[in-house]
C-alpha cells in the first residue's frame, strides 16, 4: 500500500516515525486459530493525526495494540523511528512505552479515590521521579488540558469530560511522541466529545505530538488529517482528510518537538 501523499509543510512520507510492513497476527492454533491481521502495511509520519476507524472484528483494535507495543506480530515488521520493535523483549517494548507513547481509552481509568493530581503522577511514579518533578508535571498537564484549579478533586467529583481530560493530562505528563486513543469519545455525550476532540487536535497541532486514534464515529474522525479504514485485518482505504475540523479552514502548524529524540 502506498501512504497518501503528504500536504506542504508536513513530515514526508518517506521518513515515517512509525511503519508496518506485512504485518499478520494470529491468535489460537490449529483449528481454532483466527488471523486478526492479514499482512498490514502502514506509515505515519511525525506529527500525524491519524483515525482508525472500521466496523467490530476489522482489526482496528489489535492493530493499535501493536502500533502501542501492548503486542507482537506473529509475522511481518514493525519500525519505530527505525529500530524494529518485533524483534525486541517484553521489557524492551515496556520501555519503549513508558518513554515515547501515551494511552487514553474509552474508560477513563482513573484511580477512584485518588486526586486528579495523583491520577497525573502515576506514569512519573513508575519512572521513579522526586515528588516535587511529579508535582511540578502533572500541575503542567492538568492546566494544558483546562484543569487547572481542580487538581485536588477526585473522579466523583469531575464531570465525564473532565475524567476525560485527567485521563489525557495521565497520557501527556511523560511528554510522549505518540499518543494513542482508543474510542477516547465513547462514553461522552456530543458536546463533551467535540471538547475532548478540540483538545487532541490542539495537541496535535501545537505540541507535534502524533495522535492514532480508533473512532467508530464519523464526525470524530473529521478532527484527524488523515482516515485509515480497516475491513477484514486488512487496510481497505488510507485517505487524507482535506478539511479537518479542528482546523477551522486554516492550516495548522506542526512542531515536531521530539524530532531529536532517538530509541535508545
Amino acid at each position: 500500500m502506498t501512504a497518501p501523499q503528504a500536504e506542504p509543510g508536513r513530515p514526508p512520507a518517506e521518513a515515517p516515525i512509525i511503519e508496518l510492513r506485512g504485518v499478520t497476527k494470529v491468535y489460537g492454533e490449529g483449528a481454532l486459530a483466527f488471523q486478526a491481521l492479514k499482512g498490514v502495511d502502514l506509515r505515519i509520519a511525525q506529527g500525524d493525526f491519524v483515525a482508525i476507524m472500521g466496523p467490530s472484528g476489522s482489526g482496528k483494535s489489535t492493530a493499535m495494540n501493536t502500533l502501542g507495543c501492548l503486542d507482537r506480530p506473529t509475522t511481518g515488521e514493525y519500525l519505530f523511528k527505525g529500530v524494529h520493535v518485533e524483534a525486541l523483549s517484553r521489557d524492551e517494548r515496556a520501555l519503549l512505552r513508558r518513554r515515547y507513547f501515551g494511552f487514553v481509552f474509552q474508560g477513563f481509568n482513573l484511580l477512584a479515590r485518588t486526586s486528579a493530581q495523583e491520577n497525573v503522577e502515576l506514569p512519573l511514579l513508575y519512572r521513579g521521579e522526586s515528588a516535587a518533578t511529579r508535582k511540578a508535571a502533572a500541575a503542567r498537564a492538568l492546566d494544558a488540558v483546562g484543569l487547572k484549579g481542580w487538581e485536588h478533586h477526585t473522579p466523583a467529583e469531575l464531570s465525564g469530560g473532565q475524567q476525560q481530560r485527567v485521563a489525557i493530562a495521565r497520557a501527556i505528563v511523560t511528554e510522549p511522541v505518540v499518543l494513542l486513543a482508543d474510542e477516547p469519545t465513547g462514553n461522552l455525550d456530543t458536546q463533551r466529545s467535540h471538547e475532548i476532540m478540540e483538545l487532541l487536535w490542539r495537541l496535535n497541532a501545537e505540541q507535534g505530538i502524533t495522535v492514532l486514534m480508533v473512532t467508530h464515529e464519523p464526525d470524530m474522525a473529521e478532527y484527524a488529517r488523515r482516515m485509515v479504514r480497516f475491513v477484514d485485518g486488512v487496510v481497505d482505504s488510507d485517505t487524507l482528510n482535506p478539511h479537518p475540523v479542528g482546523l477551522r479552514g486554516k492550516p495548522a502548524p506542526v512542531v515536531a518537538a521530539h524530532a531529536s529524540q532517538g530509541v535508545a
